[in-house]
C-alpha cells in the first residue's frame, strides 16, 4: 500500500501527531479572523470530508505489526478464523462473529481498514448530526484527543465500541435506534458496561450538581481507602476478566507509573470544569449535552476509584473518549463569551497541547 512504501514504521505515529499539530495551528490562526466560524460553509464541508478520508486511510492502511501493540494479536485472531478456526467464547460475541465473517471474505489488510472506518466514521456522523457545517471543529478535536490514536491502532475494538456509543447518543430523536447502537457497543467490548450503565442512570436522573458531588466524593473515597476499590470490583467480577487488570501488579511496568495519578486527574478535571461552567454557571440547558456530561462524570468517577490499578488508563479512556464533546460542543450552540472565537481558539490549542506534550514525553 502507498503509506507502507513511503513512511517507515517508526515514523507512523510521529507523522500523525505532527500533521495534527500543523492543522491545529492553522485552525488557531484562522479563528483569529472575525466571523470565521460562519465563513464559507462549503470549504468547511470539504475540509471535514478530506479529514475523514485521509485519517481513515492513514490509520486503516498502516502496516500490520506488533509495533502497534494489540494490532498484532488481532491479526493472529483474524488468521485463526481465516484458517477455519472456531469462534472464541466470550462476552464480546458480536465482535468475534464479525471477525469470523470478515475473515471469510477479505484480507487482514482490508479488515483493518474496515476497523478504522468503523472507528472514525461514527465520530464524523455524530459531529455532523450535532453541529452541521461546523462539525469540522468537533471532528478535528475528537481526532486530536489524547487517546484517539492509541484506541484506533492498539485498542481497536475498544475504540470502535466507544465510537459507536457516541454515534448512539447522537440519535436523540430515535430512542430505539439509540438504545440498539449503545447495546451493540457493549457486545463489541464488555468494558463498555461502565459508560452504558452511566447512560442508563442518566436516562432516569439528570441533576448535574449531584453527579458533580458524586465525582468529588469518589476522589475522597479513593484517597481514603486506597486499593480497596480495585480489590472489591475485581472480587465481584464486575466487567468480567478485564477487571483482573485491577489487581495484577505484574503489569505495572506497562503503564508509566501507577498510584494516585494526580496528573491524569487534573486532565480529567478540564472536562469537569467545562461542564460545570456551561451547565451550572451559564445555565446551558441543552438536554443532549447535560446527559453527555453526566455520563462523563459517572464513568470518570469509577476510574478515580480504581486509579491505582495497573492499566488504569484503559478505564480512564471509558470517560476520556467524551472529553472533546464536553469541552467544545457548547461553543457552537450558544454565545458564552464576548470574544468566543478567541476563547475557542485558545481552548483548541491547549487541548491539543496536552496531547502533543504526552506524545513528546512518551
Amino acid at each position: 500500500m502507498i503509506f507502507n512504501s513511503i513512511i517507515p514504521l517508526p515514523y507512523y505515529t510521529p507523522v500523525f501527531y505532527n500533521t495534527l499539530l500543523i492543522l491545529v495551528l492553522f485552525v488557531f490562526i484562522k479563528l483569529q479572523t472575525k466571523g470565521y466560524i460562519i465563513y464559507n460553509p462549503k470549504k468547511k464541508e470539504y475540509a471535514s470530508l478530506v479529514l475523514l478520508l485521509v485519517i481513515t486511510l492513514y490509520m486503516g492502511l498502516r502496516p500490520i505489526s506488533f509495533y502497534f501493540a494489540d494490532m498484532g494479536m488481532y491479526n493472529i485472531e483474524f488468521e485463526h478464523y481465516a484458517k477455519g478456526g472456531k469462534i472464541y467464547k466470550s462476552r464480546d460475541l458480536v465482535w468475534n462473529v464479525f471477525m469470523k465473517l470478515c475473515s471469510g471474505i477479505m484480507t487482514a489488510k482490508i479488515f483493518f481498514l474496515l476497523c478504522a472506518t468503523l472507528y472514525i466514521l461514527p465520530l464524523y456522523i455524530a459531529s455532523k448530526k450535532w453541529l452541521g457545517v461546523d462539525r469540522y471543529f468537533l471532528f478535528l478535536m475528537l481526532i486530536a484527543s489524547f487517546s484517539f490514536w492509541a484506541a484506533g491502532t492498539n485498542g481497536i475494538r475498544n475504540g470502535i465500541a466507544t465510537s459507536l456509543f457516541i454515534l448512539g447518543i447522537s440519535f436523540i430523536h430515535n430512542k430505539y435506534l439509540q438504545y440498539l447502537i449503545i447495546a451493540l457497543s457493549y457486545f463489541i467490548h464488555g468494558s463498555m458496561i461502565i459508560p452504558v450503565a452511566a447512560f442508563v442512570l442518566t436516562v432516569f436522573y439528570k441533576n448535574s450538581k449531584h453527579y458533580l458531588a458524586g465525582w468529588f466524593v469518589a476522589i475522597f473515597l479513593s484517597l481514603l481507602l486506597g486499593g480497596y476499590w480495585e480489590t472489591l470490583f475485581s472480587s465481584l467480577g464486575f466487567g468480567g476478566a478485564r477487571l483482573q487488570y485491577l489487581t495484577m501488579d505484574q503489569f505495572d511496568d506497562q503503564f508509566s507509573s501507577t498510584g494516585f495519578r494526580l496528573d491524569f486527574l487534573l486532565y480529567s478535571s478540564s472536562a469537569i470544569f467545562a461542564g460545570y461552567y456551561f451547565i451550572i454557571k451559564k445555565k446551558f440547558k441543552d438536554p443532549n449535552y447535560i446527559q453527555l456530561f453526566n455520563i462523563y462524570v459517572t464513568a470518570n468517577a469509577f476510574w478515580i476509584l480504581v486509579i491505582r490499578a495497573s492499566f488504569s488508563n484503559r478505564f480512564a479512556y471509558l470517560s476520556w473518549f467524551l472529553m472533546a464533546i464536553i469541552i467544545f460542543y457548547p461553543f457552537f450552540k450558544k454565545q458564552f463569551f464576548k470574544k468566543q472565537q478567541k476563547v475557542l481558539a485558545y481552548s483548541i490549542l491547549i487541548y491539543f497541547g496536552f496531547t502533543y506534550f504526552m506524545f513528546l514525553i512518551k
